[in-house]
C-alpha cells in the first residue's frame, strides 16, 4: 500500500469509518486525484439593447475524485466519493448577471440575495456500486456521458447527476447500460435540481424528476461499432437513438465516419394541450410547444501524420427544437455541432455544414502542444417570421508541460465568434483561458 493511501485509509479509521476489513480489494485497487482548473471567463454580447453587454467572471476550481476498488469475492461492493469547491476570484454584478438573484446562476458561480456571484460554492457526491461477474450498478452521483445524455464539464466544476446505472459486458462485444436519472445538479450551483429542456420556463419552469435510459453498444469488430439508446424525461418527450462508428486503416493515415440518428417525441404532459399550458413545452416554432424532431447527422473525418480533417452535416426535422435535459444553466448534447457558445445548432429546421481542423504537434517535435479549428453554418431555421442562419466560429490552443517537474500542468485559451439572425440568440464574442494541475493522489 502507498504512503498516501496509507494516509488516506487511516484518516477514515479515526473518523470511525470502516477501513481495515475492506483492505483487500476496495483499499487495494482504489484511486485519487485532485483536478484543479483557473477559468477566466469573457463574453462580449455584441448587439442589442438588452442587458448584459459582457459577462466575465475568473475563479478557482478543486474536484477531488476517489474512485474505490470492490471487496472480493463473488459480489464485490466499493463506494466512490466526489468533492468539488468553487472559489471566486473576480465577478461583478453586472458582469455576473442575475438581477432578480432567480435559481439561475451566472456562468462560473451561484448567485446571493443582492444578485452577485457568491465568494464560493461547494458540494460532495458519494456513488455506492455493486460488481457481480462484469455487471456494474452505481447508485448516488454520476457523470453520464450517453448519446441521450451528457454531462457538461465546460465551466469551473463538472455538472452531476443523481440517479442509478447499471452497465453490463457479460456477452462478448456487447455493453448494455439502463437506469433512472431523478436530479441534476449544475456546474455552477450547490443544489440538486428537477429536469427541463429548453422552453420549458428556465429557472422558474416545469420540472422532471424521472428521466428514463437504456441502451446497448455492439463491437461487431475493432472498427465497427453499432448504437442504439432511449431516453425519456417524464413529461417532456422520449427519445430514439442510432449511431455507427467506423474507423478505416488507410495505406496513408485513417478515415473514420460517424453517423447519428435522433427520432424525438412528446412524452406524458407534453402530448396534451392543457398539458403545454401548464408549462410543459419545448423551444421551436409551431405545435405550440409540442415535442416533434428528427435529427440526423454525419461526420467524416481523415487523420494522419497529427493532422484531422473533418467534413460534417446535420440536419433537423419537425416543428420542435432537438430536445434534451437543459435547465438553461448550462448542458451538453451528443451533437456534432455542440460548440463553445452553447449555440448547438439544434433549432427547428436548421440544416448545418460543420468544418474541423486539429493538429497534434507532437508529430512535429513539440510533444503536448495541440490546436483545432472549427466553423459551421447552419440555415433554414424555422421561426414565425421567416426563416434564419447563423455560423461559428472557435479556435483553441494548449499546452500539457512535458517535464517530470511540471506533468500534470496544462494551459489552454479558447475563442469563439457566433453571428446569428434567430430572434432570441444574441451575435458574442467569447475567450476562456484555463490552466489546469491535476495531482494524482494514489
Amino acid at each position: 500500500m502507498s504512503h498516501h493511501k496509507r494516509i488516506f485509509f487511516s484518516v477514515l479509521a479515526i473518523a470511525g469509518l470502516p477501513s481495515a476489513g475492506f483492505a483487500e480489494g476496495v483499499i487495494e485497487d482504489s484511486h485519487a486525484r485532485l483536478d484543479m482548473r483557473n477559468l477566466y471567463f469573457n463574453q462580449d454580447l455584441r448587439d442589442g439593447a438588452i442587458k448584459p453587454s459582457k459577462l466575465e467572471e475568473w475563479g478557482q476550481g478543486f474536484v477531488f475524485d476517489f474512485t474505490s476498488g470492490y471487496t472480493t469475492g463473488p459480489v464485490g461492493v466499493g463506494i466512490d466519493a466526489l468533492g468539488m469547491l468553487g472559489i471566486k476570484l473576480d465577478s461583478g454584478k453586472g458582469t455576473h448577471y442575475n438581477p432578480q438573484s432567480i435559481n439561475r446562476a451566472g456562468q462560473l458561480f451561484p448567485t446571493d440575495g443582492d444578485g452577485r456571484a457568491v465568494d464560493e460554492f461547494s458540494s460532495l457526491g458519494l456513488t455506492g456500486k455493486i460488481r457481480f461477474a462484469k455487471t456494474d450498478v452505481k447508485l448516488g452521483t454520476l457523470r453520464p456521458k450517453m448519446p441521450v445524455l451528457v454531462f457538461n464539464d465546460g465551466r469551473l466544476l463538472p455538472e452531476t447527476f443523481q440517479g442509478v446505472q447499471a452497465t453490463s459486458r457479460d456477452l462478448d462485444k456487447f455493453t448494455f447500460t439502463a437506469g433512472q436519472i431523478q436530479r441534476v445538479k449544475s456546474r455552477n450551483s450547490s443544489n440538486g435540481e428537477g429536469m427541463a429542456i429548453t422552453g420549458a420556463g428556465g429557472a422558474t419552469g416545469k420540472r422532471s424528476n424521472e428521466f428514463n435510459f437504456a441502451g446497448v453498444d455492439y463491437s461487431l469488430s475493432k472498427e465497427l461499432t453499432l448504437q442504439y439508446y432511449y431516453g425519456e424525461l417524464q413529461d417532456f418527450y422520449q427519445q430514439h437513438f442510432v449511431g455507427l462508428v467506423h474507423n478505416t486503416p488507410l495505406p496513408v493515415g485513417s478515415f473514420k465516419t460517424d453517423l447519428r440518428y435522433f427520432d424525438s417525441s412528446s412524452s406524458g404532459k407534453n402530448g396534451s394541450v392543457s398539458g403545454r399550458a401548464e408549462g410543459y413545452r419545448s423551444a421551436g416554432y409551431q405545435n405550440n410547444g409540442k415535442v416533434d424532431n428528427r435529427t440526423f447527422a454525419a461526420l467524416f473525418t481523415y487523420a494522419l501524420s497529427g493532422h484531422s480533417i473533418g467534413l460534417g452535416y446535420q440536419h433537423l426535422s419537425g416543428s420542435s427544437d432537438f430536445p434534451f435535459v437543459n435547465q438553461q444553466d448550462g448542458a451538453s448534447t451528443y451533437l456534432i455541432t455542440d460548440r463553445q457558445t452553447g449555440a448547438r445548432f439544434q433549432k427547428a429546421g436548421e440544416r448545418s455544414w460543420v468544418a474541423l481542423y486539429n493538429l497534434d504537434f507532437a508529430a512535429y517535435g513539440i510533444p503536448g502542444l495541440t490546436t483545432a479549428l472549427a466553423y459551421q453554418r447552419g440555415d433554414h431555421i424555422k421561426t414565425a417570421a421567416g426563416d434564419k442562419q447563423e455560423w461559428e466560429r472557435d479556435f483553441s490552443v494548449s499546452y500539457a508541460f512535458q517535464s517530470q517537474a511540471l506533468r500534470g500542468l496544462g494551459v489552454s485559451w479558447r475563442n469563439a465568434t457566433l453571428r446569428s439572425t434567430y430572434p432570441t440568440q444574441r451575435n458574442l464574442d467569447e475567450n476562456r483561458i484555463y490552466i489546469t494541475y491535476t495531482v494524482p493522489i494514489f
